[in-house]
């Protein structure tokens, strides 16, 4: 995604080396639509400078900061000795994971999807969560929910969501669901309880994920699963309600597994 405005002065931008003068260096913002800034050349390394080519080569990809922005004369001053090393290595991973979040917009909406339509989808996930990539991301970790308060039609919010699960890499994702248990056997109490041991799985889940099974309201019970992913984080939350399921109906009572919580109306 490419911004068809002007940078900000301070603001880190990334760019790639077009050409290099004796006066300094020529850089195509890679952020920004048919922007081109100047790196002078005592901003582009501390010190004295002999020659500029010791210090920078055409091509190169670069991180620089906006000392000024003149939209009349369409010039943009720009710094490279301005910016570290953990400034410049943050900025590249950030640009770096726009242009992931760039490729998962058309293999969601494919490749001939609208500016029109691409700009709307981008704005609102900007709004929500700062970024396309972080849009992305709470989408792969939380769903629908995410995004779900945006302009966005419902059609469209699915689509980023089912994109986003299968090419996002999360450290976890976080799932809940509700299972009802009753039970009119003679075993009462005694059954619901094991149910519950059941959901929890007995001591056998994967370590890789955490289940957490705990009482809402009679007869609804809440099941929280955290996964490295939400295709294993579905799976383990629809084992644990078959498993209470189960386990209710073999004494005599009845489960029902849901996804949203049931408020009883008063």
């Amino acid at each position: 995604m490419k911004y068809s405005g002007w940078p900000d002065a301070g603001e880190l931008v990334v760019g790639k080396i077009d050409e290099i003068e004796d006066f300094g260096v020529f850089v195509d913002l890679e952020e920004y639509e048919d922007k081109r800034g100047l790196i002078h050349i005592s901003e582009v390394a501390s010190g004295w400078i002999k020659n500029v080519r010791d210090h920078v080569r055409e091509g190169q990809i670069v991180v620089c900061k906006v000392l000024d922005v003149d939209e009349g004369h369409e010039q943009i001053d720009l710094s490279l000795k301005d910016v570290n090393d953990h400034q410049r290595s943050d900025k590249i991973q950030d640009w770096k994971n726009e242009q992931k979040a760039d490729n998962w917009m058309e293999l969601a909406f494919g490749e001939d999807l609208e500016d029109e339509q691409y700009t709307s989808i981008a704005n609102a996930l900007l709004a929500e969560h700062g970024s396309l990539y972080d849009g992305f991301k709470q989408a792969a970790i939380h769903g629908e929910e995410a995004i779900g308060t945006t302009d966005l039609t419902d059609e469209e919010v699915a689509t980023i969501v089912d994109t986003a699960r299968e090419n996002v890499s999360v450290p976890y994702v976080n799932v809940t669901g509700y299972v009802d248990l009753e039970n009119p056997d003679p075993s009462g109490v005694d059954g619901v309880r094991e149910a519950l041991k059941a959901a929890g799985g007995n001591g056998g889940v994967p370590e890789e994920v955490e289940l957490d099974v705990t009482y809402v309201g009679a007869p609804e019970y809440r099941i929280k699963v955290r996964a490295p992913n939400y295709k294993t984080a579905e799976s383990a939350l629809e084992a644990s309600a078959d498993r209470a399921i189960a386990a209710i109906e073999e004494r005599g009572g009845s489960g029902e597994y849901h996804r949203e919580r049931r408020i009883d109306d008063e």
